[in-house]
């Protein structure tokens, strides 16, 4: 590491408690804890308040809660890379899958000379330890195979206590590569479920350097809202995708008697594909502004939901 960027590093983790926090939960620093003690810890040095789980008020704050309390064993399998695919077929269909390709126990096992030229590959077991493949031709296979491998030695429920990932069993999973629009990229469509009621779906169209992402109400009616990137400029706003009143009510059929999951689409060629599942966005620790939509994205999470499952 270049000592100007070594300095870099070391000002960071002197300086800001949320990378300090990030730091220290790598290197186990916090693994002893008992996921209140972690979160009650951690949740200020993010969010800049301290986390009230007995009467918690703000989306974040409901979060937590959920991670603590709210414990069904479909969770496991909903946030299971392969596993959730059989969860969506069942409730919506196997049209909304993305095809998979292959699953392997471990990074050995891969077959690299049987996969097409363009994949995927993922764990099963976490969020964002992935391989995009373009090009076999020109793919590093020993650097794909270090950051699986890397993936998939890693405990991913003690990063933030998200507990559906704790049982997940750690698999490598290669998928279709879906291919990107005229704009070079693949847009996700997050749509945040409360109960089955869609309320508002996040727009990410541009995973560069400068990212922009947008928010919409179900009536595709643009919000005042921001979670760390900016909104786009008005010439440059998502428009509003061919079927998106179908992606709405495949939302609402997987998120179903959930007190709060996030689904997320693609569209390719004017199919929807499911891309995942996901109970805490960021992890719980998104600072969302203006402040009035963290309590009012809160008073959606009806915690009165999730008491038969409370653990």
């Amino acid at each position: 590491m270049k000592l100007s960027k070594l300095c870099k590093v070391g000002m960071s983790f002197l300086t800001k408690p949320y990378y300090r926090t990030r730091v220290l939960i790598k290197l186990g620093y916090y693994d002893s804890l008992s996921d209140e003690e972690f979160l009650k810890k951690v949740f200020p040095k993010y969010m800049g308040y301290p986390l009230d789980l007995e009467n918690p008020k703000t989306f974040s704050e409901k979060l937590q809660w959920l991670k603590v309390n709210y414990r069904d064993p479909i969770q496991t399998v909903m946030v299971d890379k392969d596993e959730a695919k059989n969860f969506i077929a069942q409730r919506v269909g196997e049209q909304y899958i993305i095809r998979t390709l292959a699953v392997w126990d471990s990074v050995e096992d891969i077959d690299f000379d049987a996969l097409p030229n363009q994949f995927v590959l993922k764990c099963t077991h976490d969020s964002g330890g992935l391989v995009i493949c373009k090009d076999k031709t020109k793919l590093d296979i020993e650097q794909s195979k270090k950051k699986i491998s890397d993936s998939l030695s890693s405990n991913y429920y003690l990063r933030g206590r998200e507990w559906p990932y704790k049982n997940v069993k750690r698999r490598v999973i290669a998928e279709e590569y879906m291919k990107e629009d005229a704009s070079g990229w693949l847009t996700d469509y997050k749509f945040f479920c409360f109960n089955g009621e869609p309320k508002i779906v996040y727009i990410s169209k541009d995973r560069s350097e400068n990212p922009h992402t947008d928010f919409f109400d179900m009536e595709f009616n643009h919000l005042d809202m921001r979670m760390k990137d900016p909104n786009s400029s008005n010439e440059q706003l998502p428009k509003k995708p061919a079927r998106f009143n179908d992606m709405i009510e495949i939302a609402k059929a997987l998120s179903k008697e959930i007190p709060h999951v996030r689904v997320d689409f693609y569209m390719v060629d004017d199919k929807i594909y499911v891309g995942e599942l996901t109970f805490y966005h960021c992890g719980g620790f998104a600072l969302i502004t203006p402040e009035e939509w963290a309590k009012k994205m809160g008073d959606w999470i009806d915690l009165h939901l999730a008491w038969g499952c409370r653990h």
